[in-house]
């Protein structure tokens, strides 16, 4: 393909059939435009070249766009708030008297349930004579 736009200037300023005929014409007889050099062949036989070059080179790969970097905005810690621990249960009534006896609460309702055991308040029964 050179080979061919190469020739085509040549073959078109030899014959004279451009600006003035057979190279003796308008310009001093010089032959055609510029002392024999056409200057479109020149501009075609480089588009040429140039498209022969960019085929065969890699391809051209961008740099990714920059990063976005925005400044953080401002964190702001809460203000500290101090809390006092819950005041604590109030103490389980672990017994109820009654005249004749009382009711007694054992366990803890977690690890042993809770469990109300009565105990009498009579005195005990004499012991028996041998």
């Amino acid at each position: 393909m050179i080979a061919t736009l190469s020739a085509v200037p040549g073959e078109a300023g030899g014959r004279g059939g451009w600006h003035g005929g057979g190279g003796h014409g308008w310009h001093g007889g010089h032959g055609c435009c510029w002392g024999g050099w056409w200057w479109p062949g020149a501009f075609v036989g480089g588009l040429a070249l140039g498209a022969a070059v960019a085929a065969t080179y890699p391809p051209y790969y961008a740099y990714p766009p920059p990063a976005y970097y925005s400044t953080p905005s401002a964190v702001y810690a809460p203000a500290q708030t101090y809390t006092t621990a819950p005041p604590a249960p109030p103490a389980v009534q672990r017994e109820v008297v009654y005249p004749h006896g009382k009711y007694v609460l054992y366990g803890d309702g977690v690890n042993q349930p809770w469990q109300w055991v009565w105990v009498s308040a009579t005195p005990a029964s004499p012991a028996p004579s041998p």
